[in-house]
């Protein structure tokens, strides 16, 4: 009687070490990694003061078009959605 309650044990033991305590290690350091390194993207990125300070230099005819085709707000759109699919799709940790 003593070796089934044991051997029960035993297999309930086996499966809260393997399948929880494991998987919650490995999510966990996924989730971390995740998050540290978006901050560290974010932070390299170019702000609305650069952007901003890019574009000034530019004549009234080109500015016309610029804002015809609403240029400055399509700017960071793009830059977000380049960074975006960069994070899902070449980092392994991430994506």
């Amino acid at each position: 009687m003593f070796g089934i309650v044991l051997s029960a044990l035993n297999v309930v033991l086996a499966f809260v070490v393997r399948s929880i305590i494991v998987k919650f290690v490995v999510f966990f350091g996924l989730f971390f990694v995740t998050t540290e390194f978006m901050a560290v993207i974010t932070s390299m990125l170019p702000n609305a003061d650069q952007l901003g300070a890019a574009f000034g230099g530019l004549p009234a005819g080109v500015w016309y078009l610029l804002n015809l085709f609403n240029i400055k707000a399509g700017v960071p759109l793009l830059l977000s959605a380049y960074v975006t699919r960069f994070t899902i799709r070449r980092l392994p940790v991430i994506g």
